[in-house]
């Protein structure tokens, strides 16, 4: 018991933070992260140790929000809508930010695996190099310098973009 609640200290901030940066919402990211810690003490004897415990927590916790929003969309009823922002933008806005991030989703596909993941845990999930280090099975080195180069790389197919190459 005292090794499950040493687990919890020890990872929950990082893999909320994670939950976080993928669902944009603390309440739903707090849920979640009981429900990760849920099913990972029920998978425990499955954990191999062939990769980091952080990594396999964030893997649960990335299948259970996968999981929310299917059941969500199924339920398409009034749960449906905590998913909107308080404030919606006019249409216009909205087109405009979604053509954007649309292209930078699309622009995030042309990195490598490695890059991308890096790029996603520190803009979405709000996890430090170290902890993308950790994650990803490298030095925090190695993770500001992948980030930096996706970034640059990020950067080169922006202007490309806005050029209208």
């Amino acid at each position: 018991m005292e090794d499950l609640e040493q687990l919890y200290r020890c990872y929950a901030r990082p893999v909320h933070r994670y939950l976080c940066g993928l669902c944009r919402d603390d309440g739903l990211a707090e849920e979640l992260t009981a429900e990760t810690f849920y099913r990972a003490v029920r998978a425990i004897g499955r954990y191999d140790g062939s990769c980091k415990l952080l990594t396999w927590l964030c893997q649960i916790a990335k299948n259970a929000y996968y999981d929310e929003l299917r059941k969500r969309r199924r339920g398409a009823d009034s749960e449906a809508l905590a998913f909107l922002p308080d404030t919606v933008p006019g249409p216009a806005a909205a087109a405009e930010q979604r053509d954007e991030l649309l292209a930078l989703l699309r622009r995030m596909q042309t990195l490598g695996g490695t890059e991308r993941e890096a790029v996603y845990l520190r803009v979405m999930g709000g996890l430090s190099f170290r902890e993308i280090g950790d994650v990803l099975g490298h030095t925090e080195t190695w993770a500001r310098v992948t980030f930096y180069r996706a970034k640059q790389k990020l950067k080169e197919g922006w202007e490309d973009h806005e050029a209208g190459l």
